[in-house]
C-alpha cells in the first residue's frame, strides 16, 4: 500500500476576476521511505501541492490518502490531529518560536500533543545529541547560526517520528555549505526510512532525490519514476 495516495486532485484560487486552476488531474503515489523532490518554474503548483500533502490546504476536487486513510474527508481537528502526529515540516525561514530556547522549541510539538514532561525531556535530550545541538540546548534562535536554527527546525520536524517529512526549500536561507550541511542531514534521515519530499527549485538538490516530479502550471509533466513525460 502506497503511504501517499493522491486521485484527481484539483485545486483552483479565485483572484478577482481570473481563475487560475493551481492544480489540475493530479494522480501521485508515493511509497513509505521514498526520497521525491518536487520541482518546476514559480507558479507551477509545487508549494500548493506540498500545503495539500501537508494538510494546510485542500484541494476542491479528488483525494488524499495517508497511511490508506482518505485525510480529505477529516474535519479541521482530525486534520490537524493526524498533521501534528504523521508530518512533518521544515521550512526555508525555520518559524522557530524567538523565546524559546532550542530545546524548547524542539520539544514544542510534544507539549502541544499531551505526551508527558518525562517523556519529552528524555526525547528532547536525544534529539540535541543525535542532530549535534548539546552545547546549544539553551540558546535562543537569535543566538544561533543559520544553519544551527535549520537543525533544530528538523528535530523539531522529526521529534513527532512522523511518517513524512515535508521540505520547503529548506536550504533557500543558508550560504552553500550549510545547505550541503543540511541536505546531507535530510538524506541521512531518508536512509534510516524516512519518507522525505523536497520542494526545490534547485537542479542540484532536485537531481540528489532518488525520484523527480516535474511542475508545470499545475499538471504533473514528468515523474521520473515512470522514466517518460506524463500525458498532456
Amino acid at each position: 500500500m502506497s503511504l501517499i495516495q493522491l486521485a484527481g486532485i484539483e485545486r483552483v484560487f479565485h483572484l478577482g476576476d481570473s481563475v487560475v486552476h493551481a492544480l489540475t488531474g493530479l494522480d501521485v503515489s508515493i511509497d513509505a521511505g521514498e526520497y521525491v523532490a518536487i520541482m518546476g518554474p514559480s507558479g507551477s503548483g509545487k508549494s500548493t501541492l506540498l500545503n495539500l500533502l501537508g494538510l494546510l490546504d485542500r484541494p476542491d476536487a479528488g483525494s488524499y490518502q495517508l497511511e490508506g486513510r482518505d485525510v480529505t474527508t477529516l474535519t479541521p481537528d482530525e486534520q490537524a490531529a493526524v498533521r501534528s502526529r504523521r508530518i512533518g515540516f521544515v521550512f526555508q525561514s525555520f518559524h522557530l518560536v524567538p523565546r524559546l530556547t532550542a530545546a524548547e522549541n524542539i520539544g514544542l510539538p510534544m507539549m502541544l500533543a499531551g505526551i508527558p514532561a518525562a517523556e519529552r525531556a528524555q526525547r528532547v535530550q536525544q534529539a540535541l545529541k543525535d542532530f549535534g545541538l548539546d552545547q546549544r540546548a539553551g540558546h535562543r534562535p537569535d543566538q544561533l547560526s543559520g544553519g544551527q536554527r535549520q537543525r533544530v527546525a528538523i528535530a523539531r520536524a522529526t521529534i513527532m517520528q512522523p511518517a513524512v517529512l515535508l521540505a520547503d526549500e529548506p536550504t533557500g536561507n543558508l550560504d552553500r555549505a550549510t545547505g550541503d550541511d543540511v541536505i546531507h542531514l535530510l538524506e541521512e534521515l531518508n536512509q534510516r526510512g524516512m519518507t522525505l519530499i523536497i520542494v526545490t527549485h534547485d537542479p542540484k538538490i532536485g537531481t540528489r532525490a532518488k525520484r523527480q516530479l516535474m511542475m508545470e502550471d499545475g499538471e504533473l509533466k514528468f515523474d521520473s519514476s515512470r522514466q517518460t513525460a506524463a500525458a498532456p
